[in-house]
């Protein structure tokens, strides 16, 4: 197998590397904490999830901001920078309905895509993961300090193998886990990002909520967890199970919070994975309806142009207005449709069939 790795700009100019790998129906895994396409394509860790899912599936992965092969001095590392990075690159591969799947930092990530966009994904695939950050967990007394010896440890020990804290890591996140899969991670951590913004990352990672997200999502979702896992302890995710409607909950008899490949909880987690993606997908996707009656003519030749990748100037050169009154109509188009962002409306047109003749080049 390959990976095609090709590039697209976010909303706020930061660039990022997305990869496809695989032929077959469309799946996008949310980033993870820390990524680097070309590294994970040979790590240990890594080689599993890689080949288990790209063998039946065209699967689309993705640098997060900062690490790997994307910008690495993007200043916006928030949670609602993530989303809209996961938005712009599946925007940028042309996937328009697809199974999504994450992991650990992606699944909130991926909670809130599917929450906002039901009429993209299929179905919902998340591992190791919940609802509530670290730092939200309010019946953990303790957990605060303990965030907090995690990170000074990380500042003095990122990627080096013989430190303390790649000792801490490998119990932490791999308890069952080789020497050789120790020199796999430091080797990752040293590839994907700085010890700097990769503390950013976590503390922000550690502060989500996506829980009014989780009770809105439409499409069938299976939650999988490892029964003994520290890192996200399995009452989280079932707290996430009892937020998501009608999902599915399977608990892994395992104590890694990254499976290992030969342990008995891996191919459990495939096989799960793969009965459950194999299922139709019936009522799965919400068609979301522009009301398009709502707008006046010119609001529509709006948003058609906008469907269609035009910029304010442009729209305002071809339709004969002034940039002025494009911003007013964009205002009022964004309060008719429900949407804060441009790129939002952009994908709810196309998705109506909206800019189809009129289409400039992508996003690349």
């Amino acid at each position: 197998m390959n990976q095609d790795i090709r590039f697209c700009t976010a909303p706020d100019r930061v660039k990022l590397a997305y990869a496809v790998s695989g032929e077959g129906p469309p799946l996008v895994m949310a980033a993870t904490w820390l990524s680097h396409l070309e590294h994970q394509w040979r790590s240990a860790s890594w080689q599993p999830w890689l080949q288990a899912f790209s063998r039946q599936h065209n699967l689309l992965r993705y640098d997060a901001r900062g690490c790997g092969l994307s910008d690495r001095n993007a200043n916006d590392l928030s949670f609602e920078a993530w989303v809209r990075d996961l938005e712009c690159v599946i925007e940028a591969a042309s996937f328009r309905r697809f199974d999504l799947i994450a992991k650990c930092w992606g699944g909130p990530i991926a909670i809130a895509y599917a929450a906002r966009h039901p009429n993209r994904v299929n179905r919902l695939i998340l591992y190791g993961t919940n609802a509530l950050g670290r730092l939200r967990w309010t019946d953990r007394p303790h957990e605060a300090e303990r965030a907090r010896v995690l990170l000074d440890l990380m500042r003095l020990g990122w990627g080096e193998e013989n430190h303390a804290f790649m000792q801490v890591w490998a119990s932490y996140f791999q308890p069952s886990s080789t020497l050789d899969d120790l020199r796999s991670w430091s080797d990752q951590q040293c590839a994907a990002t700085s010890a700097e913004t990769a503390i950013r990352l976590m503390r922000n990672g550690w502060n989500v909520d996506v829980s009014a997200a989780a009770r809105e999502i439409k499409c069938p979702a299976l939650i999988l967890h490892a029964e003994h896992d520290v890192v996200v302890p399995i009452d989280q995710a079932r707290l996430l199970a009892s937020l998501i409607p009608n999902s599915r909950f399977v608990s892994l008899d395992s104590e890694n919070h990254m499976p290992l490949a030969d342990e008995p909880a891996w191919p459990r987690l495939v096989d799960e994975v793969r009965r459950f993606l194999a299922e139709p997908s019936h009522g799965a996707a919400v068609h979301n309806e522009l009301p398009l009656a709502d707008l006046t003519p010119r609001e529509r030749a709006v948003l058609e142009a906008v469907a269609g990748g035009l910029d304010n100037a442009e729209i305002a050169t071809s339709l004969g207005l002034s940039k002025k009154t494009v911003r007013n109509h964009m205002t009022r188009i964004f309060d008719k449709i429900g949407v804060a962002h441009r790129y939002q409306a952009i994908v709810l047109a196309r998705d109506a069939g909206l800019g189809v003749n009129n289409r400039v080049g992508g996003t690349h």
